[in-house]
């Protein structure tokens, strides 16, 4: 019974400072961990390779798996390449691991770990910021090696009534025949999937396996065959996650599930080879090391089959899990909620296409000089979505920088609003009749809604690999500066223009050039142009961060 209680709480300990850990790194990561990754995919390779690299750095193939359905789902990505980062995220996991092997089960750190989980704790509850999470960090980080220390008691423990020869022989065993050592081998893989699933951790699941290798309860071709099952199980709890989300999260979790499937089988059919290697291996290199380096290489091997055909890959996940969303509710994820950075950026692209889709009916109807129907209603809608989906929130941005593009993105919302109000008041105003200030008008007006349709597209085609800036996106090409600059002056010579119009045209109608109820109807038109092309202006230059205008409505 004691040894049951020491090999549990052991684990306990383990898992608990798992999550104290990786919530204090992810933490302190901040919002480099989402602007990290949305710039190192520019190739399913590269988004590999920081995929891993991330992953070993906060300890969590979740938190770097939720950020890629953000990034995904934002369009800030696109699936091949979040597909590259989630591929990385099973390499780097395997990290822990070599913790274990190389560490936890060699040297007895409980003097050690207790002084600094005071130390961590301290630091977390005094502290803020950083300093917390940090203090976080080095809290789990202790916790763990504590768990290991208490496991490593309980194994010892255990070895002593669990020999190898009381489970299933697997392959590569000596004296074992092929039947019964696949027989072996698929009954232990059961097994560390079952271990997994009901840890919800395969990083603690191999941590047991190591420690009980290290024991003497099992021997290293049995090890490995846990190893297998244990990397299965991890696909159960994305499984579970992937219930009731968005399609992005669900594709993303198939294409875990099939790639944790297809590295299994290939484990599998060169298992003989593997475990004649490791037994070969065994006598100069120790046994827990071997099965930490076999943990690894079996991800590196899945991700260097599958990365080379991500697009035939992305396109089997595709049509077994077809979309039935709309671009909107693409975009608008509620995965993208976790991370303000995302989320901000999400709403952006949102407002620019509203914005480009409302400029290029006003453009129609002015090229043409026809009046068209608005579809003022569908675009209000699409806005009040934008302003909930910014209303949910989970946490306020966490830099300045951050928290001046929030504000820069309501701003260009309420401009976008106003606009579409103007908009849908109605038709679209076709070109006035008349000449002189009448075309004057008309062809500012036309010259601004070009100039937002270039704006807003340069928003909507950028990527977060282009993005230079911090956070993701923001950028301002030379092409884009000019057609703000071009939105400006039109808005402004608008503004004069129309004051000048309205006398003039009212003049006219005691001339007798003009009924009243036409020269009405030209001020009005000229007032919806003015106020048509301030709006885009504004939300033009606010979705670019230069809202601020001097002695004008921002």
């Amino acid at each position: 019974m004691s040894t049951a209680i020491a090999v549990l709480g052991g684990v306990g300990l383990f898992l608990l400072g798992m999550t104290v850990m990786t919530d204090g790194l992810k933490a302190m990561a901040g919002s480099a961990l989402r602007i990290v990754l949305g710039k190192a995919a520019a190739t399913p390779l590269s988004g590999a390779f920081w995929g891993a690299l991330v992953t070993l750095l906060v300890q969590s193939s979740s938190a770097v798996t939720m950020t890629t359905i953000g990034l995904v789902s934002a369009g800030l990505l696109t699936f091949p390449q979040g597909l590259g980062l989630v591929f990385g995220a099973n390499v780097g996991t395997t990290g822990t691991g070599w913790l274990v092997a190389l560490i936890g089960v060699r040297i007895s750190l409980s003097n050690y770990a207790l002084p600094l989980i005071f130390i961590g704790a301290l630091a977390k509850l005094l502290g803020s910021g950083r300093i917390a999470a940090a203090g976080g960090a080095l809290a789990g980080f202790s916790l763990v090696l504590y768990g290991l220390t208490t496991l490593q008691q309980g194994m010892g423990d255990l070895a002593a009534t669990l020999h190898p020869s009381d489970l299933p022989a697997v392959l590569g065993t000596a004296g074992v025949g092929w039947t019964e050592g696949s027989i072996g081998l698929v009954i232990l893989i059961i097994v560390g999937l079952a271990m997994t699933a009901v840890m919800q951790s395969s990083t603690a699941s191999i941590a047991v396996t190591i420690s009980a290798f290290f024991a003497g309860a099992i021997n290293l071709e049995q090890g490995a065959a846990l190893i297998i099952g244990q990397n299965i199980g991890t696909a159960t709890s994305s499984a579970l996650a992937a219930i009731g989300a968005s399609t992005t999260a669900k594709r993303l979790a198939l294409a875990y599930v099939l790639f944790k499937l297809i590295a299994a089988l290939i484990a599998i059919a060169a298992f003989p080879f593997t475990a004649a290697l490791m037994k070969s291996l065994s006598s100069s290199i120790d046994g827990m090391t071997l099965l930490a380096a076999y943990h690894t290489a079996y991800n590196v091997v899945g991700v260097a089959v599958l990365l080379p055909a991500t697009q035939w890959f992305t396109r089997i996940v595709e049509r077994l899990l077809p979309s039935r969303q709309t671009a909107l509710q693409r975009a608008l994820d509620a995965s993208a909620l976790a991370s303000p950075v995302i989320a901000i950026e999400t709403a952006r692209r949102v407002v620019a296409t509203v914005l480009e889709t409302t400029s290029a009916s006003v453009s129609a109807a002015l090229s043409d000089g026809a009046s068209r129907s608005a579809q003022g209603a569908e675009t209000a809608a699409t806005l009040e979505e934008v302003r909930d989906f910014l209303s949910e929130l989970k946490q306020p941005p966490e830099t300045e920088g951050e928290r001046l593009h929030l504000t820069s993105i309501l701003h260009a919302l309420d401009h976008a609003s106003r606009l579409a109000e103007v908009v849908a008041d109605g038709v679209l105003p076709g070109s006035p009749a008349g000449a002189g200030d009448d075309l004057r008008l008309t062809e500012l007006c036309r010259k601004a809604m070009r100039a937002a349709q270039e704006i807003s597209g340069s928003i909507t085609s950028e990527t977060a690999l282009s993005a230079k800036a911090s956070p993701i996106g923001w950028n301002v090409s030379a092409e884009t500066a000019r057609a703000l600059r071009e939105m400006e002056g039109a808005a402004w010579e608008l503004d004069d223009l129309q004051r000048d119009y309205r006398a003039a045209t009212l003049a006219s109608v005691a001339a007798g050039e003009l009924t009243a109820a036409d020269a009405l109807t030209r001020i009005e038109t000229a007032r919806r142009f003015d106020r048509i092309v301030h709006h885009a202006w504004r939300s033009s230059a606010h979705l670019l961060g230069h809202g601020e205008v001097p002695n004008q409505e921002a």
